[in-house]
């Protein structure tokens, strides 16, 4: 089998996006202001992301047995994704309803249908695309002990894994984040695995410094507009965020890691990485939409000086 740059084992979810003015109060029913649909869930999103870069991307996931799940198929094919690793499900597709404010601030519910159907057993079937590849990249929409079977098959092969812990778990389990290269929660989901505050920059550097003193090797925060802090045994980093007039904020996250995973996989440093991917998580802000805002790797450069 050919080796892949990434391997993301994860989510795919239909985004029902709702631009509102204000989020309703309880039997309350107000007016939006747009609708749309389009793809996402955090693996795919990812995907989706180093794919545009130009990596080779291979994409273990489950989609429903239905209309949307048709559609998730040939969006991936369309992003030229490997799909020998994307089953159908008995369940309906995820779906993630998404509510965006006039701050391009969001609200996001998720309904993981399929997804819950990304068992360890169906890792099995695919220990060839987990053997050849050079990054795994994982997150949190598909059962927890699917992930920690993926970590236990990259440390048996020697691929280097990425982690991210979203939507947070209290639940995670610490001794497969130990065994994870990079570990990548926000702000908010570094406060819930830590149990520390998170606010001011001091607090995020604290609850970053508390999991590297329990053996993880890698911890980068996400911190929004403020940028990355990237922490371990020798370092603590903040790689600023590029300014931009953010339209809308779905998906920035899922952006950054799937761009982080392309430029880490094509040999970068990670601090050279770390800034490639904040750039372009700052054009994906720019415009509206999660898969659909993200910029092919012509157009990152278009925006960009190299560097």
């Amino acid at each position: 089998m050919k080796k892949s740059d990434v391997l993301v084992i994860g989510s795919n979810m239909i985004d029902l996006m709702t631009y509102i003015k204000r989020m309703p109060v309880a039997g309350e029913t107000v007016e939006a202001d747009d609708f749309s649909m389009g793809f996402g869930g955090k693996g795919a999103n990812q995907a989706v992301a180093a794919a545009r870069l130009g990596s080779q991307v291979s994409f273990i996931s489950m989609v429903g047995n239905d209309s949307f799940g048709e559609q998730q198929l040939a969006n991936f094919k369309a992003a030229n994704i490997d799909v020998s690793g994307v089953g159908v499900g008995h369940k309906n597709s995820g779906a993630a309803p998404i509510f965006v404010d006039p701050t391009a601030d969001n609200r996001i519910l998720i309904v993981k249908g399929a997804n819950s159907e990304l068992t360890p057993a169906v890792l099995d079937e695919h220990l060839d695309m987990i053997q050849n590849t050079k990054l795994i990249v994982l997150q949190q929409e598909i059962p927890l002990e699917t992930n920690y079977h993926a970590i236990d098959l990259a440390n048996r092969y020697g691929v280097p894994v990425l982690l991210n812990p979203a939507p947070a778990n209290k639940q995670l389990d610490m001794e497969h984040v130990r065994r994870v290269d990079f570990f990548s929660p926000n702000e908010t989901e570094l406060a819930t695995l830590t149990g520390l505050p998170t606010e001011s920059m001091d607090e995020i550097s604290r609850a970053a410094q508390r999991l590297v003193d329990m053996g993880v090797k890698n911890v980068l925060v996400t911190i929004g507009s403020r940028g990355v802090l990237w922490v371990s045994a020798t370092t603590s980093r903040l790689i600023d965020a590029v300014k931009v007039d953010a339209v809308d904020t779905t998906g920035a996250g899922d952006s950054f890691i799937g761009s982080f995973a392309h430029y880490y996989a094509q040999g970068e440093t990670v601090p050279k990485a770390l800034r490639h991917a904040n750039e372009y998580a700052a054009v994906t802000v720019t415009r509206r939409g999660t898969q659909k805002s993200y910029p092919t790797a012509k157009e990152v450069a278009a925006m960009y000086q190299p560097s």
